[in-house]
């Protein structure tokens, strides 16, 4: 259960300027399940529209006349009248692109009326339309797959899941519960967080039906590319987004893509699948201050999957292949540890007026080095790096602490937590330079809690 979008829901509905509320989201993601538990959270009826079955409503929102636009959705079968305490709900909106545009009429001349929207793909039929999205007048909120703690509570397993969300530093989890979490993180990458597929393995714990469940969602994807493709080429299509799937968390360079094709050609495909939410991009920050989203290099990116399991699907990790992998080879078969980390921070980031995630990069005749993330918590820059195993060099953050000066770095692997005070020395031209910071080491399953937990530690 999505706790956190349901509580931003209802702290919408009991706002004193309510607008209405675009919920932004993949396909799958369990939007519309959202709007249904919310309503029977707080007690509401639902007038519930879909959109797709009725392309003839678009004609009618190009009224504008929230009135018109009323007597017209009341007469569709089964659907309550608006009366006091009812929820518009009108999903799949990307059908009626004229229903976007028509928000903003509701939020002047129906402010009484929550109104709850859905779309995978607004942004394709706001451009097919050339209609503008009413900046002021709507809210949005943004949902990502389910987190690892969502996916515990489904399983019942609410002792574990208690041992997240009440976490404090310096407190010892202990070995049995730090055992099982990475066990049960292993199983999460290859469930993932897919409504869909959490569902049928929390009602059957077969790992076997929950493949059923990734290849059909996998398909949905594909089959819409032609929906928003245009005339693109849709084989290409789905060679870049199986490229992406295999690449996670590797520098795009466009002529490993695809090498007769042309790097804008390519590009624009990226863009399109972004625009979808199916993928993600990860862009390079200079970090030499905040936001660090204003100092950003668009051309130099990497990208995220929307899921670990789907990712691991489309790699071909099923869970027999997946049991059996020691955690340098996790590292090595398709970055699955930082695409879980990643996920995550997106859904950390997701209301955040900078919602962009970046990393850091420089690259050097010799040799590289890069840190896989860099955010930024109550004002403080914050590098991160991701280890699926219990060791690693952290020789890329030597050097990025020694550029930017920050106090304290991040480290996700599988030990338990831990702070310790590095002390480096590194080769900075001809000349060594000493390097002190204190490095913060987390299990990848207390990922939720890290902005947490560096909040208190900085108190």
């Amino acid at each position: 259960m999505k706790r956190k979008q349901l509580e931003t829901l209802g702290t919408w509905l009991d706002g004193t300027d309510r607008k209405p509320l675009v919920i932004r989201g993949a396909r799958q993601i369990g939007k519309s399940t959202l709007v249904r538990l919310f309503a029977e959270q707080v007690e509401r009826p639902l007038m519930e529209v879909n959109l797709e079955r009725y392309p003839e409503l678009n004609a009618v929102f190009e009224s504008m006349s929230p009135q018109q636009i009323l007597n017209q959705v009341e007469a569709l079968p089964n659907t309550p009248a608006v009366d006091t305490g009812v929820l518009l709900f009108l999903d799949e909106i990307q059908a009626a692109p004229a229903a976007i545009a028509a928000l903003r009429y509701f939020y002047e001349e129906r402010r009484d009326l929550p109104v709850i929207a859905a779309g995978s793909l607004m942004e394709f039929a706001l451009t097919e339309r050339r209609l503008s999205v009413p900046v002021g007048r709507i809210q949005y909120l943004h949902m990502g797959p389910m987190t690892f703690t969502e996916y515990l509570e489904a399983l019942g397993e609410s002792k574990l899941k208690e041992s997240i969300d009440s976490y404090t530093f310096g407190v010892d989890l202990g070995p049995v519960v730090h055992k099982r979490l990475l066990g049960l993180l292993r199983s999460y990458y290859f469930v993932g967080g897919m409504p869909g597929a959490v569902d049928v393995y929390a009602r059957n714990l077969k790992f076997s039906d929950v493949g059923t469940i990734h290849n059909s969602i996998i398909e949905t994807y594909r089959e819409d590319f032609q929906k928003y493709a245009g005339s693109r080429n849709l084989v290409r299509m789905q060679h870049v987004f199986n490229f992406v799937a295999r690449n996670v968390g590797a520098k795009v360079k466009y002529s490993n893509v695809l090498k007769d094709v042309h790097s804008s050609t390519i590009r624009q495909d990226i863009d399109l699948l972004s625009m979808a939410r199916v993928i993600s991009r990860v862009v390079h920050t200079h970090a030499s201050g905040l936001p660090l989203q204003a100092d950003l290099d668009e051309k130099v990116y990497k990208l995220l999957f929307l899921d670990v399991g789907l990712m691991n699907a489309i790699c071909g990790l099923g869970w027999p292949v997946l049991s059996r992998l020691d955690d340098i080879q996790l590292v090595n078969d398709g970055a699955i540890a930082e695409q879980f980390v990643g996920q995550h921070l997106l859904e950390l980031l997701a209301e955040s007026s900078n919602r962009q995630l970046t990393y850091w990069l420089r690259e050097g005749r010799s040799s590289n080095a890069e840190v896989d993330f860099v955010v930024a918590f109550d004002g403080q820059i914050v590098p991160i790096e991701v280890k699926a195993g219990g060791r690693g060099s952290l020789r890329s953050l030597h050097q990025f602490v020694a550029e930017k000066q920050v106090p304290l770095a991040v480290r996700f692997d599988s030990n338990p937590p831990s702070m310790q005070v590095v002390n480096a020395t590194i080769q900075t031209g001809d000349r060594a330079v000493g390097v002190d910071y204190r490095l913060l080491s987390l299990p990848l399953y207390l990922v939720e809690k890290v902005s947490d937990i560096l909040r208190r530690l900085a108190a």
